[in-house]
């Protein structure tokens, strides 16, 4: 086995055993936002299989001065975030050419981690209608790093989709992709 096949089939049990704590968390934990009645007969998420491809390299744009978003919740109201980075990156179309894309990454005020809304061409079929998320938690300050890895494989459905009584975000026009990304969670089916 190469080392980078090794590395690849680290990445991969490391997905899957974080797709196992999530799925354990929504089961059992009291703050599992699944109906308590439908917890018993919940037997996971239903998720794409893992794809190295949509691991890639982004681009980092830092933003001396952040913007400030107020994203749409669901539920009408809005919250306010601060749009402090620009990753840039390349995935693969349906025809498997690479397409440039670009997410903005945003901060909500006294959070170090960063919040990336999206949509993409599997919004409202195969993923939430309402968008996936993915949050980064970089080493260090983003102006000292040229590059952030993106792993699609770890984007999840927020928890409004799964209960009413959680109001969620919704992804800004900057963050609707134009590619299908079949990696992360699909649409969940708690029926």
């Amino acid at each position: 086995m190469t080392a980078d096949a090794g590395d690849a089939a680290e990445w991969e049990r490391r997905v899957r055993e974080m797709r196992a704590e999530k799925d354990e968390f929504l089961a059992s934990d009291r703050q599992s936002p699944v109906d308590p009645d439908l917890r018993e007969a919940f037997d996971g998420l239903d998720y794409f299989d893992p794809d190295p491809a949509y691991r890639v390299e982004a681009d980092v744009e830092v933003h001396d001065d952040p913007e400030a978003l107020e994203l749409t919740v669901r539920n009408g109201s809005a919250e306010r975030f601060h749009h402090v980075a620009t990753f840039s990156f390349t995935l693969p179309n349906a025809e498997g050419e690479a397409v440039e894309e670009t997410l903005a990454a945003l901060r909500a005020q006294g959070s170090a981690a960063l919040f990336l809304p999206f949509r993409d061409k599997t919004t409202g079929q195969q993923t939430y209608d309402g968008g996936r998320y993915m949050d980064l938690h970089p080493d260090g300050d983003l102006d000292e790093v040229e590059t952030v890895t993106l792993d699609f494989n770890l984007a999840y459905t927020p928890f409004c989709a799964f209960s009413e009584a959680f109001a969620c975000p919704l992804p800004p026009t900057d963050n609707w992709l134009e590619v299908a990304i079949p990696a992360g969670e699909r649409d969940p089916d708690l029926s």
